[in-house]
């Protein structure tokens, strides 16, 4: 008898990264490539997917992990599923003259659990993490004349420790930015010590 399957096997001896979309494996496989480690990997890709899969990932959404620690020598699961909003009870469902939860539409709508995974993730990998930057909003102006409304292309940041500023650009080059999102660079600023008073 041949055995079948959907899926084919996959082997890899440097590292492996899967998700719903290939741009979010591709921007976790790059990290890997970098020298990031599983976590680093798995950050990228879940904020890729948030992206590219809106409507199926996002701080709106669930968040199942499931990772091992080598430090710990064990596997660490957080459950960032959803749970059912408290007026979403089977008497409800019943008197709106359902027999199930419906598959799609705000009846089918969870309490979003991946923001609080999110947290929880990074508050058990806090020593690892220098800054993990953040998104940017709008840019305000301040000047002499007062205070107005400016644009800024930037989007985000992330700050790195390198042995130089050169170094430091050098960690972005082919960075998943030129693929994932509007621009043709990345600008990488120095920080420099304030002065001692």
């Amino acid at each position: 008898m041949t055995v079948f399957t959907t899926r084919p096997e996959l082997h890899g001896t440097f590292g492996m990264v899967a998700s719903t979309h290939w741009l979010a494996s591709a921007a976790g496989m790059r990290l890997l490539e970098a020298g990031g480690n599983a976590f680093d990997a798995a950050a990228a890709a879940g904020f890729v997917l948030q992206v590219v899969e809106p409507h199926l990932n996002g701080p709106g959404g669930d968040l199942p992990i499931v990772l091992y620690s080598a430090d710990r020598d064990e596997v660490i699961v957080v459950c960032g599923q959803g749970p059912a909003p408290a007026a979403a009870t089977t008497e409800r469902f019943r008197e709106l003259g359902l027999d199930l939860v419906p598959g799609t539409g705000l009846l089918a709508a969870c309490v979003p659990g991946a923001f609080d995974a999110w947290m929880q993730w990074g508050k058990e990998h806090a020593s690892v993490i220098v800054d993990q930057g953040a998104p940017l909003g709008k840019t305000k102006r301040a000047a002499p004349g007062g205070i107005t409304d400016t644009k800024n292309g930037m989007t985000g940041y992330v700050i790195v420790k390198a042995e130089s500023h050169d170094a430091a650009a050098k960690l972005f080059v082919n960075h998943p930015h030129f693929a994932l999102f509007p621009g043709d660079s990345v600008e990488i600023m120095e920080c420099l010590p304030l002065p001692e008073p």
